[in-house]
């Protein structure tokens, strides 16, 4: 049985987790760990996402100065973040793992009878760019996904934040990726949101 990986492994080599998929089109594509020198990638990613993708993800700015604190974040606290490139290496997804629970979501979870371990439950949030939503990536990239987290001995994950009840699209990219609802609630900007939870396979 291999040891468990850390936030320190994955940075120290980011190269081995770094892992080639192809789109339903043909083109390459690359998920790898986020490295300290993507500042400028990361932030021509977050300038450019919709206002709609905006109001969907959970970035407190959309600048280089958030792309740099990312960066710099780096194995520094209990956040996986993982980049999507394309052919010319732009960014054009980042996908975030807490292994961190919140209070609010542990007190959620209990009262929908679904109580959460923090040693074997993480958090998710993916934000793909406009021009790669709908193309069938995310569901290209769930499985890589989950064989990473394994190794950090993960075998739950819930989606980071919910999702917003009015996300019918993703509602449903979930379900049909296994994940299931467990309840709702209304977040702190007073909108309505779902509770989600996907169980991994061994």
């Amino acid at each position: 049985m291999r040891p468990l990986l850390t936030l320190a492994d994955v940075a120290r080599n980011p190269v081995d987790f770094a892992t080639p998929l192809w789109a339903a089109t043909g083109e390459q594509i690359f998920l790898r760990p986020l490295i300290p020198s993507d500042g400028e990638k990361l932030a021509r990613f977050l300038a450019g996402l919709s206002p709609e993708s905006r109001r969907l993800s959970t970035f407190a700015s959309y600048d280089r100065a958030t792309a740099d604190e990312l960066c710099d974040a780096i194995a520094r606290y209990d956040k996986l973040r993982l980049v999507l490139l394309d052919g010319g290496q732009s960014i054009v997804g980042l996908l975030e793992f807490s292994f961190d629970l919140t209070g609010g979501d542990i007190a959620r979870y209990a009262n929908y009878g679904e109580p959460l371990n923090p040693a074997t439950d993480c958090r998710f949030g993916p934000t793909l760019a406009d021009s790669w939503q709908n193309r069938g990536i995310g569901s290209l990239l769930l499985p890589a996904l989950w064989e990473i987290v394994g190794r950090f001995g993960r075998s739950r994950v819930i989606l980071w934040g919910g999702v917003l009840a009015d996300n019918g699209r993703a509602i449903r990219y979930y379900e049909k990726n296994g994940f299931r609802r467990v309840g709702g609630f209304v977040n702190g900007d007073g909108q309505e949101c779902c509770d989600m939870i996907i169980v991994l396979e061994e």
